[in-house]
């Protein structure tokens, strides 16, 4: 007889992707974060050196962190079932993983400065002189008197 692979242990295997966590930090330190074997997120933690970016620089490191430990992630778990094959949905889908590559983040183009504001008392007004007027309610139903009043209806589409 020919002699087969070892069957891998199905509840090792199990033990070792539930416990499986990947672990980046951005290169300037502001961000970590934390993936489980499916690359979901389980742990993001922010430096006080995000007070000195924007949202649209936060939003761009968490991502490019998060798409380092999705990729260690992936690495780890296809390592961990290469013992049953390399093909099928599941080795596919941790491949894409692997490649995957966010679209760059576009540079932020300078907003217009906010209209000026009104305040009296702590509220805040908004000017709305030059707010086209209010179009007319809709007309409601017929009333039931109408209805009543001359008997039923009879519509020959019903």
């Amino acid at each position: 007889m020919a002699d087969r692979p070892a069957k891998p242990d199905r509840e090792g295997l199990l033990s070792e992707l539930s416990a499986l966590s990947a672990s980046a930090t951005s290169d300037d330190g502001a961000v970590s974060l934390s993936v489980n074997t499916d690359g979901v997120l389980t742990r993001l933690r922010l430096t006080d050196a995000v007070s000195g970016m924007s949202p649209a620089q936060i939003a761009d490191a968490v991502l490019q962190t998060y798409v380092k430990a999705q990729r260690e992630s992936a690495k780890r778990t296809g390592e961990l079932l290469a013992p049953l094959g390399s093909g099928g949905y599941l080795m596919d889908r941790l491949r894409w993983r692997m490649q995957y590559s966010p679209a760059p983040a576009p540079s932020p183009s300078p907003s217009p400065p906010p209209p000026p504001r009104h305040e009296r008392g702590g509220d805040v007004l908004k000017d709305r002189s030059e707010d086209a007027p209010a179009a007319a309610p809709p007309a409601g139903p017929e009333p039931d008197d109408d209805w009543y009043g001359k008997g039923p209806k009879f519509d020959p589409a019903w």
